[in-house]
């Protein structure tokens, strides 16, 4: 077992020995298959109990990116008790509404488990501790229905956000598919500009997605993990389908740990230190993805210092 610890900047590989404070654990291996995930998942899994949520991104029809479904399938079946949740779009895709919804997870094998669409039947109102935009999120109601939740993450780009890890997974993954996506979008539920590039974005959206994924990451407290799987890194995300970017960098590895912000600050760190990172990279410069991390340091929801372990 190696251990790398963070960079006090984006792009280095180490962080100076005298560095103070506290450092958040995520565990790393290069290995990606459902033994690894699993492996990863049993070191950071002491608060899970009861009714488990994984959240997950289940793509649109025929997605190539998206995590492969024996994977997740060999993984789910660890967790006892576990369902896989997800909300419907906000745009009008192959998951816009339940019924359209619900074929695309026969459509791409989400068949080997119950798929719960946690706005299926309404939503409700989570606080926001601290926010500074919102007092309350719409989340799909099923999500007080658990007692806990993984956050399954395929790590990738993002048309708006720049990057798309576990906090975005949560922040729009959660918010049901009308009041909360638009909430989080900063556009009007019922006067949507019809142009993707007139909907606000850049800082205001990653301060919006960091409070709506704080609303959740409260709900659990402790009883909430994230796992990002870093391979086939679109500079798009799930929700493009079959026209998503070609990736063009590698695969990396699989990242696991009990801290939101140091998941994803790690997951950030290794794409700036990959090679052939350019497409990856300039898609989340050019959407200032990196102030989701700013964003989520600026209301306490994890440690940006982390000690990067390494598991063969």
């Amino acid at each position: 077992m190696e251990t790398y610890k963070q960079a006090p900047v984006i792009g280095s590989r180490r962080v100076d020995e005298s560095a103070e404070g506290s450092r958040a654990k995520v565990y790393f291996t290069r290995v990606i298959d459902a033994a690894h995930l699993i492996s990863l998942y049993t070191r950071i899994n002491d608060a899970i109990y009861g009714k488990v949520a994984i959240k997950l991104h289940t793509g649109e029809k025929h997605g190539p990116n998206i995590l492969p479904r024996d994977m997740v399938a060999a993984f789910q079946k660890q967790v006892k008790d576990s369902t896989i949740v997800e909300t419907n779009t906000l745009y009008q895709g192959d998951r816009y509404t339940t019924a359209m919804h619900r074929g695309t997870l026969q459509v791409n094998g989400w068949t080997f488990c119950p798929v719960d669409i946690m706005d299926e039947e309404g939503t409700i109102e989570l606080p926001v501790r601290g926010g500074k935009h919102f007092k309350t999120v719409s989340m799909g109601s099923h999500i007080v229905n658990y007692d806990s939740m993984i956050v399954l993450t395929h790590f990738k780009g993002h048309a708006m956000g720049g990057f798309g890890g576990s906090m975005k997974n949560l922040a729009i993954g959660c918010a049901d598919g009308r009041i909360g996506k638009s909430q989080v979008h900063g556009v009007d539920v019922n006067n949507q500009p019809e142009d993707w590039n007139a909907w606000p974005g850049k800082e205001l959206l990653m301060e919006n997605m960091a409070e709506s994924a704080k609303a959740t990451i409260d709900l659990f407290g402790k009883h909430i993990v994230y796992l990002n799987v870093l391979r086939r890194m679109s500079v798009d995300c799930d929700c493009a389908g079959l026209i998503a970017a070609e990736p063009t960098i590698p695969d990396i590895g699989i990242l696991a740990s009990t801290d939101l912000l140091a998941i994803d600050q790690a997951s950030v760190d290794l794409v700036y230190q990959t090679a052939s990172n350019q497409d990856l990279v300039k898609r989340i410069e050019s959407r200032h993805g990196l102030h989701q991390l700013q964003a989520m340091k600026e209301l306490k929801m994890g440690n940006p210092q982390y000690e990067l372990i390494e598991v063969e």
